[in-house]
């Protein structure tokens, strides 16, 4: 069941981890779907941060080429 208009996603985790990954959660006071989604939003919004970086390395570099001097 999702909640918020968010759609469900699947994904495929062994028993064993994923009912160690329930207690894990449960001890620490979150949901599985709670931790995934921090997860997922921290590693985009990482990747975002360096993918910006290196546009603005390019066109630093092309706006301002080495001199040949």
């Amino acid at each position: 069941m999702t909640t918020k208009g968010t759609p469900g996603r699947m994904v495929r985790i062994d028993e064993e981890t994923w009912a160690a990954y329930g207690q894990l959660c449960d001890e620490e006071g979150t949901t599985r779907g709670d931790d995934l989604r921090r997860h997922a939003k921290k590693r985009v919004a990482t990747w975002r941060r360096r993918k910006a970086a290196e546009a603005a390395d390019l066109t630093r570099r092309l706006l301002n080429p080495p001199s040949d001097d």
